[in-house]
């Protein structure tokens, strides 16, 4: 057997969160990196649950809307309970409107995960918008 590390990710790339099919590389780390990139309300949606899986508040924060951000507080409570569940699987239910010429957007997805040994669901049909030029998550409707 030679050294090689499991842990290079050039030879042993992660799967993306949102999307066993494709790397993280490729899919919602470049959001991550630069927010200006997502071009629709469905990629927020799939890059903010693998923000959630990954503990990385500080996205979360940024791809938020200003005017309903979460206190500092609120977003460390976040992530402690981001980190106590097993994320399981994204699935988008349905989209609405949320491409790159519109404004205004809706994704309803649910998201699936273990909390105390127990399978949850959070089902929510959330809502976006345009804000400093790109998209952000402005509530649940």
């Amino acid at each position: 057997m030679d050294n090689e590390s499991f842990d290079d990710p050039k030879k042993h790339p992660m799967t993306c969160p949102c999307d066993p099919n494709n790397t993280y590389e490729n899919c919602c780390s470049i959001a991550h990196k630069n927010i200006k990139a997502v071009k629709t309300a469905h990629q927020l949606m799939r890059s903010r649950y693998s923000a959630f899986v990954m503990g990385n508040i500080d996205y979360l924060q940024r791809s938020h809307h200003s005017t309903q951000r979460p206190s500092r507080k609120e977003a460390l409570e976040i992530e402690q309970w981001s980190k106590t569940v097993k994320w399981l699987e994204l699935e988008i239910v349905q989209t609405t409107l949320g491409v790159e010429k519109d404004f205004m957007g809706t994704v309803e997805f649910k998201a699936f995960y273990i909390e105390n040994n127990q399978e949850e669901v959070l089902h929510e049909h959330s809502r976006f918008c345009k804000e400093n030029g790109h998209w952000v998550y402005v509530d649940a409707i």
